[in-house]
């Protein structure tokens, strides 16, 4: 988690908005997720704030290392949206994202003040998580939309 201030702006409807970056990595048929040690909590993708001065690809590098120490070799953007529900820890309600779809190299060390466990998952594992609701809400939802479960 980054010392510096969240980018703030404004929802489409005038409340006070971050700005988020997600990385979804897929290797051999599974996906990262790491079990997040702060609130939201659940499984997701390394994920973060855009701070301020900071493009989408500079937090999303940044918040991927920080969080699995893997290092984005690429990155593009799959989807972008202002989701009105999404909540975080800094007290905000309103969270702008961009998903990216990233190959990241690099072997894979969780973060140890911002996750419990870092690995990777299957499609199945990914549904039973999601039934046990032991994922981010954030998370299931980009999975859905995905298609993905």
């Amino acid at each position: 988690m980054s010392k510096a201030t969240p980018k703030l702006g404004k929802s489409k409807h005038g409340k006070p908005m971050h700005y988020s970056v997600g990385a979804l990595i897929e290797k051999d048929g599974k996906y990262l997720l790491i079990d997040r040690n702060v609130p939201p909590l659940g499984f997701a993708g390394p994920a973060g704030h855009v701070d301020e001065g900071e493009t989408a690809e500079q937090a999303l590098a940044r918040e991927v290392e920080e969080e699995s120490g893997l290092k984005i070799e690429k990155c593009k953007l799959i989807a972008e949206e202002e989701l009105d529900w999404n909540w975080c820890v800094k007290g905000i309600g309103v969270h702008y994202w961009y998903l990216f779809s990233c190959e990241a190299s690099g072997e894979l060390k969780r973060g140890h003040r911002e996750t419990k466990s870092a690995g990777w998952y299957s499609i199945e594992e990914i549904k039973k998580l999601k039934s046990e609701k032991r994922l981010e809400p954030v998370w299931q939802y980009w999975f859905e939309k995905l298609g993905l479960i």
